[in-house]
């Protein structure tokens, strides 16, 4: 009994650990310049002087809330390579107003305070006026948040004290935050105006954050275990400036790259010691899921053969993705009452399928009953991971036909999630290009489909909104 104690207090302590990870805050990139940082390190171009003119140095971002308003100060004292400097202090200030009846968050930005000044050679450039207003919409589903924004404003400078120079700056962001990741990626175009002309300057950046398990042997052959897992966290930002500067001595134009890395942070995990699946085709995905503690088992056997149960299946899945379950009733002199009849709410894990349900994961098999002990049927299962997504509404319009040849064994409530799951290949047919939608998950293939899951939340997603933005855009 203390044993288990233990076991369950580390799993909580770690799945807490990680829940206060980066990612949960979500990435954004240091103010609107295009730059990028480390832990030690900021650094961007600027183009004011006719040319691009790198500046490096440190950066603090110093974030407060106070009831729906989110105060960010961000303060950059910079140099460049000739002994130039840049010191900048802006403070922005955003309203975020919750709509839980949309399940969407919305965003406004406006800038409350300003300062700059930078000196290249003998010019003097400081900010004589700032505007900027940024809105964003975070249509929030259940294991991943998806958002985007919209940007303008405009930049006056004093150059030595009586030269106006006037940016102009339009630009959109995108992103999404999970719990293993979040990446926001951001375009922002600027138009200088000055007496010698016009000068064009787009500024591509992407911050990104992830975790990824990764398996670290055991090498001593006298030990009790041969290898674990750690969950390898590691944040970084890739920038990229594309210019055209025509009243340059040399006609300017061209395309400088900005990149900085994060220290990685490494967790190790509990170690799995099942005695069935040494020669088990989803060894590896079982072993991960139970070191994350998405799957609790109290025996030394996981028995990967047999079904997989709707609970079981369930409970898994929102420990995955650390969703946030409904918390317990305070007065305990209240019985809380069960959702469904065949469920008992004393159970450890009962919230966790009150809150699926709540947040449209999971339905029962009637009004009444839930049927826990059953086992989960492969659509089923797909069904629950692209709830979970939140994109079974981009299927096609209705009428459409999966690619399965039995497309019509699969039925209407669930055909919008399984040609999703398809699309983003987290399902297969068989040799036979069947789905085969009523057939019972085996506790393998449960764990196989729950990992290539967490895989779309660490790796696609990140492809998607880093690298297809920024490359191929």
């Amino acid at each position: 009994m203390e044993k288990t104690v233990k076991k369950l207090l580390f799993i909580i302590t770690f799945l807490f650990s990680l829940a206060i990870f980066p990612p949960m805050i979500g990435a954004k990139p240091p103010d609107y310049n295009g730059g990028v940082l480390n832990e030690y390190t900021y650094e961007e171009y600027f183009f004011l002087s006719g040319e691009p003119v790198k500046f490096t140095g440190k950066a603090t971002v110093t974030e407060k809330e106070a009831k729906n308003q989110i105060t960010t100060t961000y303060r950059f004292n910079l140099q460049d390579s000739k002994g130039d400097k840049l010191s900048r202090s802006v403070v922005y200030v955003t309203d975020r107003q919750e709509r839980e009846d949309k399940g969407q968050t919305t965003f406004q930005t406006s800038v409350r305070s300003y300062s700059e000044k930078v000196t290249v050679g003998k010019d003097n450039y400081s900010l004589d006026d700032f505007q900027f207003s940024q809105g964003t919409i975070s249509d929030n589903r259940p294991a991943s948040d998806y958002y985007s924004g919209n940007i303008v404003g405009r930049k006056i400078y004093k150059k030595n004290s009586n030269e106006l120079i006037t940016v102009h700056i339009s630009g959109r962001n995108m992103g999404y935050k999970n719990f293993w990741g979040a990446t926001e990626t951001q375009f922002i175009d600027y138009e200088i105006e000055s007496n010698q002309g016009k000068a064009f300057i787009t500024s591509k950046v992407s911050d990104s954050k992830t975790k990824s398990l990764q398996y670290e042997p055991h090498d001593p052959s006298l030990s009790s275990f041969i290898g674990g897992h750690a969950v390898i966290s590691r944040s970084n930002m890739i920038g990229e400036y594309t210019y055209n500067i025509p009243y340059s001595r040399s006609k300017e134009e061209g395309t400088v790259h900005l990149s900085q890395e994060m220290v990685p942070t490494i967790d190790r995990l509990i170690v799995p010691k099942f005695r069935d699946l040494a020669n088990n085709w989803a060894k590896d995905d079982i072993e991960r899921l139970y070191s994350l503690g998405v799957f609790d088992e109290s025996t030394q056997f996981f028995s990967p053969n047999t079904p997989m149960l709707r609970y079981q299946f369930t409970v898994g899945v929102l420990k995955a993705v650390n969703i946030r379950v409904m918390e317990q009733q305070a007065n305990k002199n209240a019985p809380r009452k069960a959702i469904f009849s065949d469920l008992d709410p004393k159970d450890r894990d009962y919230l966790y399928i009150e809150s699926a349900v709540e947040k449209g994961i999971i339905t029962g098999t009637t009004n009444a009953t839930f049927k826990p002990n059953s086992p989960i049927s492969r659509v089923q299962a797909v069904a629950i991971l692209v709830r979970a997504l939140g994109m079974e509404g981009r299927a096609p319009s209705p009428n459409y036909r999966t690619n399965f040849v039995d497309n019509d064994k699969i039925e209407d409530w669930a055909k919008d999630s399984v040609y999703v799951a398809a699309e983003l290949g987290l399902i297969k047919g068989d040799n036979q290009n069947r789905f085969n939608p009523n057939q019972p998950l085996s506790r393998a293939q449960a764990s196989a489909l729950i990992i290539r899951f967490l895989d779309f939340l660490e790796n696609d997603l990140k492809q998607n909104y880093r690298d297809d933005m920024l490359f191929f855009n």
